[in-house]
């Protein structure tokens, strides 16, 4: 890490800040988890998302697709076709950052009753 005086310092900081709010937005989203998890085991498209759980709307449902698409969770593909068709795919990115919800739920499952 940069010391304070030196140039870099601050954008160092600044990406610090950006991916522990991305991490904290994302996490701190019951919904979020839920949808990683679906679009992890092949459910791409919204319609079917918004499917797979009782009480996810629409609404909430595109929401947390458009935040995770600005973080570079996923990768948002379009297809010129009618009727449109929209599917969500994680990038690199996402395919560790879920390694990472992965690691976080083998530890609440190890010690969860702590």
């Amino acid at each position: 890490m940069n010391p304070p005086d030196q140039p870099g310092a601050k954008n160092f900081s600044e990406a610090s800040s950006n991916f522990v709010a991305m991490f904290e937005d994302c996490v701190g989203c019951k919904w979020t988890l839920h949808i990683l998890m679906q679009i992890r085991n092949g459910v791409n498209r919204p319609r079917a998302l918004v499917r797979t759980k009782q009480g996810l709307t629409t609404k909430v449902l595109n929401e947390r697709l458009a935040k995770m698409v600005q973080f570079g969770i996923l990768e948002k593909i379009s297809y010129p076709e009618v009727p449109p068709r929209v599917e969500y795919h994680l990038t690199l990115f996402g395919q560790e950052f879920v390694e990472i919800l992965d690691r976080i739920e083998a530890l609440h499952r190890k010690f969860g009753s702590i």
